[in-house]
């Protein structure tokens, strides 16, 4: 069992690099695709919407599918279709094409993200001990693996299509050779875990957990929405108000996500030790002062230090926010993992637009201050989280040595 586990496990994080990998493939060929389809920056952003809503609908088929049939059968199927669909927005020719390119892309790209977190869920639940940020961490690491293939293939003078083709072949691949190290379904009446007993089955009998679940989607909604902002707005900010250089202003992100990401293999140990709640909490609050450093502070070292707070900050909160959906009900973890990643998938796209609809009012930096408030109210709102089993956790630790 420890074997399979182990394997599991690892299988896990290969569907994580191998998603963050192919949405990458897709980021990196945008403008190459939008050049061969002739459309303007305004229309493209139109089109990433459909990307959006294809995606929240794949989350919620794909929550369900995978608690009925099992994320072994779930995860491989989401990671093939994913490939498989990846050319589609580069052969389209046409506005029409891309976006039921899009639109299908993303369902297909929803589908996966929802269901290998689920699967995330369960293998947590068996180790008895946090893992799940290491999982998003990796998510990041097929960022990067698809942004250095796109250069490689730029550089052999291979065009688009056949660069996206040849990943999503080898994601097809990757994603059905991986499928049998997967953990089979969780029966509804399962509880024989070291987890499930002391941190799934009080979720499963406490009321009020769909309401729990809605609370959890809202912070979800806040937090990815935060994240969303900076992903398109930090290097702006850099250029727009400090006056930086372009390949200077190119860093703030870079910061932001590096922070994120060595936020996130960190924070498993520090869930152990100080439980999920207190993660989110401080997290919140860090990511608070450091939004805040951005949009108040004048000279660039600030800058670039409360970008890295902020990322540092964000980096331990969507998985534990992902982790407390799954662990409310074993059984249902699939649609309840869906609904919290559904609403905070809405977040991460509205996140741009809010904060540039907020540039018609005030100053980018002071706009900056809306990402405060709603970093305050997670950190005020993380005893969601409570329900006894980070008491467990820290409890179990302790007795094992770590």
């Amino acid at each position: 069992m420890e074997r399979s586990l182990r394997a599991a496990r690892v299988a896990t994080y290969v569907y994580f690099v191998l998603c963050g990998t192919l949405m990458g493939a897709w980021v990196v060929h945008i403008p190459a695709v939008e050049e061969r389809v002739g459309i303007s920056h305004a229309t493209l952003g139109g089109l990433l919407v459909l990307l959006g809503l294809g995606a929240f609908t794949g989350m919620q088929v794909a929550g369900r599918l995978t608690d009925r049939f099992g994320a072994r059968i779930v995860v491989p199927a989401g990671g093939v279709l994913c490939g498989a669909t990846l050319v589609l927005p580069g052969v389209a020719r046409d506005p029409w094409t891309l976006a039921g390119a899009l639109l299908l892309f993303g369902f297909c790209n929803g589908g996966l993200d929802v269901s290998m977190n689920a699967h995330a869920v369960h293998v947590e639940t068996a180790y008895g001990r946090p893992v799940m940020s290491g999982f998003h961490a990796t998510f990041s690491v097929g960022g990067v693996l698809a942004s250095l293939v796109g250069a490689g293939a730029a550089s052999a003078g291979l065009n688009p299509v056949t660069s996206m083709a040849a990943t999503g072949a080898v994601g097809c691949v990757i994603a059905l050779a991986s499928a049998r190290a997967l953990r089979p379904a969780i029966p509804a009446t399962a509880g024989t875990g070291p987890v499930e007993e002391t941190e799934a089955s009080p979720a499963v009998t406490r009321p009020g957990t769909r309401g729990r679940v809605r609370l959890l989607a809202v912070l979800a909604l806040m937090v990815m929405l935060c994240e969303g902002a900076a992903n398109d707005w930090s290097a702006l900010h850099l250029r727009d108000v400090l006056g930086a250089p372009a390949g200077t202003a190119a860093f703030a992100y870079g910061t932001f996500a590096a922070a994120m990401t060595t936020g996130r293999l960190l924070a498993d140990r520090l869930v152990a030790r100080f439980g999920s709640t207190a993660i989110l909490r401080h997290g919140a609050a860090t990511a608070a002062a450091g939004i805040t450093l951005v949009a108040l502070g004048p000279w660039m070292w600030a800058a670039f230090a409360g970008w890295a707070l902020f990322g540092l900050g964000l980096s331990g909160c969507v998985p534990q926010l992902f982790s407390a959906a799954g662990h409310a009900d074993p059984a249902a973890a699939g649609a309840n993992v869906s609904r919290v990643a559904g609403l905070g998938y809405v977040g991460m796209l509205a996140g741009p637009a809010v904060i540039g609809w907020l540039t018609h009012l005030v100053a980018l930096n002071h706009a900056f201050v809306l990402l405060t408030l709603l970093c305050v109210t997670t950190a005020v709102g993380a005893g969601i989280l409570r329900t006894g089993s980070d008491r467990t956790r820290q409890s179990e630790m302790a007795r094992s040595g770590h």
